[in-house]
């Protein structure tokens, strides 16, 4: 299989030689060769999310009167709710009181209008100005007050709107039910927009970048990719698992991702260019990583490389192989055997041929006569 080591290259990695080997054999062997080439490289790494709503669109309703709820628009867990959307009517009577002391500022101000004392007029004025803002620190809609104000009569209820559009994820109150100022009563999320917190190793985490994009898929729909961000990366760090935890967010307008599911996330680590075999041509001993390098067809250089970046199964080469030569990407480790075998023999030839030569080597002083 092996041709014979006339004119044979020398090597010049220590414990490895140069070997040859002819067609019969490469076929049989299975040895392939691939062209180290320039190209630009990323590395990537994979790992689980968990997706959750976006803090920033999550809206508490709460009531600032205190009352009894007449009748609830929202009636379950998990119901879509539209921004005005009424939620629920409250009767209140400190509100009721306090329009009928809007009503009455009015009157009084509509009679001083025609006073002919300044001091009365704006009197008047400030009054129903005043008692008008009180019912505003209410909360009440803009379209509750103009009703009082059209009608000239107390509302015995008032409807409360959804402050934001989301879907009703918790719900605290029920009909008849008797409410206080700063109670919650629902918890509205809106999903249109999540985030998603993976986690990765700390070597990994080092070379994440707030503003980078990641990719998200669904585990359930293969082809799936949603673009996302890295818009956050947590200080510390998990002391159980080695991990640090990092956010992503993403539009979710199809409503696809929902809080609580598990996602796969890919992110891509560093870039760089150079010189590109594939990893299959390079082989570490734990000491050096060694590749085959064809100087012409059947034999094969051992040299000692420098190894890069890795990614999408190929190593940038920062030393040892040049632009446009081949290398051996399968059956390498049978090279890499043939070629210490080949290493030992020629060491263990090597001191023979010098005691040889030194055995014909007449002595310095055998032509002296005594």
């Amino acid at each position: 299989v092996y041709a014979d080591e006339v004119s044979r290259p020398a090597s010049s990695v220590p414990g490895l030689a140069t070997v040859s080997v002819n067609v019969s054999g490469i076929q049989l062997a299975g040895v392939r060769t691939a062209v180290a080439a320039r190209e630009h490289l990323a590395s990537s790494t994979r790992t689980v999310g968990l997706v959750l709503p976006d803090e920033r669109l999550v809206r508490h309703v709460h009531t600032k009167i205190a009352g009894w709820v007449e009748k609830l628009h929202v009636n379950f867990t998990g119901q879509l709710v539209r921004r005005g959307q009424p939620v629920l009517a409250i009767y209140s009577p400190e509100l009721l009181a306090s329009q009928e002391e809007y009503l009455r500022a009015r009157q009084s101000a509509a009679r001083f209008a025609n006073s002919t004392i300044p001091e009365v007029r704006e009197g008047g004025e400030e009054l129903a100005a005043s008692s008008r803002r009180r019912l505003e620190l209410f909360d009440v809609p803009q379209s509750f007050l103009e009703t009082i104000e059209r009608t000239g009569k107390a509302q015995r209820t008032v409807t409360l709107v959804a402050p934001a559009s989301g879907f009703v994820s918790t719900k605290e109150v029920l009909e008849g039910m008797e409410v206080q100022p700063g109670m919650e009563l629902f918890t509205l999320t809106d999903l249109s927009h999540v985030w998603v917190e993976a986690e990765f190793y700390e070597n990994e985490a080092r070379l994440l970048r707030v503003g980078q994009r990641a990719d998200v898929h669904l585990p359930y729909e293969a082809g799936h990719v949603m673009p996302a961000e890295v818009t956050f990366i947590y200080p510390t760090l998990s002391a159980e698992s080695r991990t640090l935890k990092v956010r992503l967010e993403l539009g979710n307008l199809d409503g696809h991702l929902k809080p609580g599911m598990f996602v796969d996330v890919t992110a891509d680590l560093e870039a760089a260019d150079g010189i590109a075999v594939p990893e299959d041509a390079v082989i570490d001993t734990g000491l050096r990583q060694v590749v085959f390098v064809e100087l012409e067809p059947g034999t094969f250089e051992p040299r000692d490389v420098q190894v890069g970046l890795r990614g999408a199964g190929r190593v940038v080469i920062l030393s040892g192989v040049g632009e446009g030569e081949r290398v051996a990407t399968r059956a390498n480790f049978l090279l890499d055997s043939e070629s210490k075998l080949r290493a030992a023999l020629q060491a263990a030839q090597a001191p023979a041929s010098s005691a040889g030569a030194t055995a014909a080597m007449p002595p310095a002083n055998s032509g002296q006569q005594h």
